[in-house]
């Protein structure tokens, strides 16, 4: 099993210090989330809120750097981890954009770049950026094989249902297959992970039992389609305090390959101390969850 640093929500200068860290210390990878701003005026409910009025769990001078700016600093100043996001809101951008970003990424990271995409909540988003929302879905569905061609090297060009491209080719270009996964459980999600993806990011964190109840979902997709023999990665993050006999079963009976853990994320953090003195205790909680708990997995 792999083990990947979540940062989403840390301040930026943080999220960088920490992949340096997390290189040292024997984390596996990088997980980045993606918005663009907080709308004042919000009226998209967010999809996973427990709040009457559908906000999301974050304030809104939450810090969203952009992820591909942020991915391309922290590859450049670390050799080993994987950088993930989950999600990318993709199907907000245009076609062209995604594949430049990522795939500059992907190069200069040394193909350390694994895509995760979603289909996103925030309307608001869609509409200061020009894309229709309410195709987001089927554009996506139709994005993911398009920008592995973008991807492929060479002259290069696609037809389908709503892009179509002229042939073109986009250096520089990764020299190995850029991996795309899938979040949300959604059945329009698990479905596109299963037909289209290489694969499945949860959405956010599950208790053992929703994780239970979601995976077999996608076991069930997967089997549906014919493809559950392939390769297919599971990234999966969980509502329960680290159990190395408890993931080592997720690991065993439901294929999950990757554990998404928030070490820094959760750490008490004193807001009155410097920001210095912050960085170092998350430093300092990532170095004791890869002894504790990574260094008996292994």
């Amino acid at each position: 099993m792999r083990f990947h640093q979540a940062v989403t929500f840390l301040p930026t200068h943080h999220q960088v210090a920490l992949a340096r860290a997390s290189d040292e210390q024997g984390y596996d990878g990088i997980y980045i989330s993606d918005h663009m701003f907080s709308p004042r005026d919000r009226q998209s409910r967010y999809t996973y809120s427990k709040a009457e009025d559908g906000a999301p769990g974050w304030e809104p001078d939450t810090e969203w750097p952009d992820v591909w700016c942020v991915i391309s600093a922290m590859a450049a100043i670390t050799s080993r981890v994987r950088f993930t996001t989950g999600v990318y809101v993709a199907p907000a951008r245009d076609l062209i954009t995604v594949a430049k970003q990522v795939g500059t990424a992907a190069v200069i990271s040394s193909n350390r770049v694994t895509l995760g995409v979603g289909v996103g909540w925030c309307k608001e988003e869609f509409e200061a950026t020009g894309q229709d929302f309410h195709t987001r879905g089927k554009r996506l569905d139709d994005m993911i094989p398009a920008l592995r061609v973008l991807w492929s090297g060479g002259w290069v060009e696609y037809h389908g249902p709503h892009y179509d491209l002229p042939p073109l080719r986009m250096d520089p270009s990764p020299t190995a297959p850029v991996p795309i996964i899938c979040g949300g459980h959604s059945a329009a999600a698990l479905k596109r992970a299963a037909e289209l993806c290489d694969g499945w990011v949860a959405a956010g964190a599950y208790t053992p039992e929703e994780a239970q109840h979601y995976l077999g979902l996608l076991h069930e997709e997967r089997r549906r389609v014919g493809r559950e023999s392939e390769p297919f990665s599971i990234y999966l993050s969980l509502w329960a305090n680290p159990d190395i006999d408890m993931y080592r079963s997720f690991e065993e009976d439901y294929g999950v390959t990757d554990m998404l853990s928030a070490p820094a994320m959760v750490a008490e953090v004193d807001p009155s101390d410097s920001p210095e003195a912050q960085l170092q205790t998350r430093l300092d909680a990532s170095a004791r969850y890869a002894e504790d708990v990574m260094g008996k997995m292994r």
